[in-house]
């Protein structure tokens, strides 16, 4: 795990952006796992301006979401969908039949999580997977004592993760979605790369746990540990209950 700290959330997007935008000139039909919510916003906006100058393309990409809320449709204000399109998607030079967000109102969830994992497995497997960090150590929507080596599947939401997502209705905990469709942790694992951003005091506990704690199905983010290229990208603030901060701030000082 490498971790890269820098002093505003805008820096660390813009660096994890040119992550991204390497693989792409690289492997211009890439597989990108996609994230939501507020943390990769700048990230996005970076990658859209990157585009629109001609520096990288997204028309032969494709995408899959981490997660979707149960029983929001795509044209929900709320959906991870209409969130992937109004930030995204709508913006860059992708097909959107390439793109792959969970299906929030499947009739039968568990086979369409089965179908989804073999989506993913028939494109090749996804190439560059983006993560945030939940303030208990989420990834994706597994939530603590979530299996180490899960699948797509559906999940139970934390009291902590309906509070924190409570902002995007309304400030009102009790009209957040009480479940949702998930990519499971193994599947997170079977990336090729990832790229984890976290930013502000309110993630320093989780960011220090995952990252000098041990590994545990209570904290989900600590098993990228294991992880053979997980770049973890932080602002001072969220790394700021590091114990090994100046370590970290040195090796990539002496980056060969």
């Amino acid at each position: 795990m490498e971790v890269i700290i820098d002093k505003t959330p805008e820096i660390s997007s813009a660096n994890a952006a040119a992550e991204i935008a390497k693989l792409l000139k690289a492997k211009p039909r890439a597989v990108l796992g996609c994230a939501t919510g507020g943390t990769p916003l700048k990230l996005y906006a970076d990658l859209i301006s990157m585009c629109e100058n001609g520096e990288i393309s997204f028309a032969g990409v494709r995408t899959f979401n981490l997660d979707e809320y149960v029983g929001l449709g795509p044209d929900d204000p709320n959906s991870y969908r209409r969130f992937m399109d109004e930030n995204f998607f709508d913006r860059i030079d992708i097909k959107k039949s390439n793109t792959r967000v969970p299906d929030g109102l499947a009739k039968d969830i568990p086979a369409f999580c089965s179908e989804y994992e073999k989506e993913i497995k028939d494109a090749g497997g996804i190439d560059l997977q983006i993560l945030g960090l939940g303030s208990d150590g989420h990834i994706g929507f597994n939530e603590p004592s979530s299996s180490l080596c899960s699948r797509t599947r559906i999940k139970t939401l934390a009291p902590q993760t309906l509070l924190d997502n409570a902002r995007f209705f309304g400030g009102n905990a009790d009209a957040v979605p009480k479940y949702a469709i998930t990519m499971g942790i193994g599947t997170i694992m079977d990336a090729r790369s990832v790229v984890l951003l976290a930013f502000g005091e309110g993630k320093a506990d989780a960011v220090a746990k995952m990252v000098e704690g041990g590994i545990s199905a209570m904290l989900p983010a600590s098993v990228l540990q294991m992880h053979e290229n997980a770049k973890v990208f932080v602002d001072e603030a969220a790394a700021s209950k590091l114990a090994n901060i100046d370590y970290y701030k040195y090796v990539r000082s002496m980056r060969p």
